[in-house]
């Protein structure tokens, strides 16, 4: 599997799901059943290196902003439901996190933000081939701490800043 047919398979469950991460998930376990169990460890280490490009300083900063707090189990959330936004959200947000104010249609609380059953999906659709735990995908573990500088996330002002169009729509509700 390469990267433009990771992308559309993220892409049709997210359209298919109307946005909502939890039907997307479900969806998807039913796109990645049609697939033979390679394709799936394929999909699951694309998803994987990008869950891990994703766990930086900035990001993080722009989650607190965006879900007003994030704690780490959160921001796991956070970073598995921007890849279900699809590659243009995903790859503007980690490029520069404050885009996401301009990136992001309308962001329900009750439901955006929070991808968690995304994360999962590509290791029930193995089990459920295979019936058996999907392998090591092979890649490198993530960091210990996020890349970049950290970020004071109770420093109102210095969030105010650097996200400064991220604070304008979800924190002013400019």
């Amino acid at each position: 599997m390469d990267e433009t047919e990771f992308w559309e398979i993220v892409d049709s469950t997210r359209e298919a799901a109307e946005g909502d991460p939890e039907e997307q998930a479900d969806l998807l376990v039913e796109r990645l059943l049609q697939l033979d169990p390679d394709s799936v460890l394929d999909f699951a280490r694309h998803f994987e290196s990008r869950y891990s490009r994703a766990y930086t300083w900035d990001l993080w900063g722009a989650a607190w902003v965006l879900l007003d707090g994030a704690s780490d189990d959160a921001f796991d959330y956070f970073r598995c439901w921007l890849i279900g936004q699809g590659r243009e959200v995903f790859e503007g947000g980690v490029h520069e996190p404050d885009r996401l104010a301009e990136l992001l249609g309308e962001f329900d609380e009750e439901i955006d933000g929070d991808g968690e059953d995304l994360g999962y999906a590509a290791d029930e659709a193995y089990e459920q081939l295979t019936g058996v735990v999907a392998p090591d995908l092979g890649l490198p573990q993530q960091a210990a701490e996020p890349e970049g500088t950290p970020v004071d996330f109770e420093d109102e002002s210095l969030l105010a800043d650097r996200y400064p169009r991220l604070w304008r729509r979800f924190r002013e509700g400019g």
